[in-house]
């Protein structure tokens, strides 16, 4: 019987988001495709150290072991390299015991048409234009930036994961209306609207998803502390959050934190909750988070950012 992934929380990553790659990409960019591959040859049995992305995709497959014989997550490298370049990749693989078995190496061609093969929920990258094809394809993805390199999660510990609302969790809409009219309309909008949920966002099933692996896990592992916690961090204040909290109602999905801003900087805020990583929309609060916590920007659709400013 053929293996079904779409039963599977799905995460795809490249190597390059799971692994520290910087010094192969500066060869690459400086010298070309072949001094790359053969410098890939050439370390072919030097473990790569771990990269921005590793810990949560070492935690996210430790929920495998929780049940035994259950599984309820998988991951897919996704890479531009090529077969012959990818065995670093799988010693490193190895080395650090990471349960990944599957994987698309595709030879320099872009990833993302085979997201959605793999029934991927989340892709993860440091290519920014295989991260914005993924989201023109549907796949809710994330460019994850350099950024600090968690220790590995101890079997225990609750994986974190922090989002951003407008753009992220939920629609655009809202964050247009902020961006193109200013704050007093927004606010006019989202108090007018307070009953009405808002549309969902790029990232609303990934939320779903967690939301129902907590409740699965507890229910039927029987445990005391769900191994997944989940935080909004939000620009919003009051009394814009009222649409926030009525939508969430809606969906019946369960925000663990959530922290209405109004303005305070996000970096000290997520820095205390300290997350596996974080999404967000803008460039000037990914830049600001990704010094202190592992940090991925959620791109816009190409057809929707014509004109728009950028904003905070």
């Amino acid at each position: 019987m053929p293996y079904d992934l779409s039963n599977y929380l799905v995460i795809g990553v490249s190597s390059r988001a799971l692994f520290d790659l910087n010094r192969e990409n500066e060869i690459f960019e400086q010298q070309g495709l072949e001094a790359y591959c053969q410098y890939q040859l050439e370390h072919e049995n030097d473990v790569l150290k771990p990269g921005t992305g590793f810990a949560l995709i070492d935690a996210i497959l430790r929920i495998n072991r929780i049940e035994p014989g259950v599984r309820r997550t998988e991951v897919v490298i996704v890479s531009r390299n090529s077969a012959d370049t990818s065995l670093r990749i799988s010693n490193s693989i190895d080395h650090y015991h990471l349960d990944i078995t599957r994987a698309a190496f595709t030879g320099g061609e872009p990833v993302a048409k085979y997201l959605n093969a793999f029934d991927v929920d989340l892709f993860l990258s440091a290519t920014e234009e295989d991260v914005q094809a993924a989201v023109e394809s549907g796949v809710a993805a994330g460019l994850i930036y350099d950024g600090p390199r968690r220790e590995r999660a101890d079997p225990l510990e609750q994986i974190r994961i922090a989002f951003d609302g407008d753009a992220v969790l939920f629609s655009k809409e809202s964050e247009m209306i902020y961006q193109n009219q200013g704050l007093e309309a927004f606010i006019a909008h989202e108090k007018q609207n307070a009953q009405q949920p808002l549309p969902e966002g790029p990232f609303a099933k990934l939320l779903k998803i967690l939301s129902y692996l907590q409740f699965d896990l507890k229910r039927k592992a029987g445990l005391d502390k769900p191994p997944i916690r989940t935080a909004l961090v939000t620009a919003r204040n009051s009394p814009a959050h009222e649409r926030v909290i009525r939508t969430l109602r809606t969906w019946n999905v369960r925000i663990d934190e959530t922290f209405f801003l109004g303005g305070v900087p996000k970096h000290k805020i997520l820095e205390s909750f300290s997350p596996h990583i974080f999404f967000d929309d803008q460039h000037l609060h990914c830049e600001g988070a990704a010094p202190v916590v592992p940090t991925a920007r959620v791109p816009y659709l190409k057809d929707s950012v014509e004109g728009e400013p950028e904003t905070g």
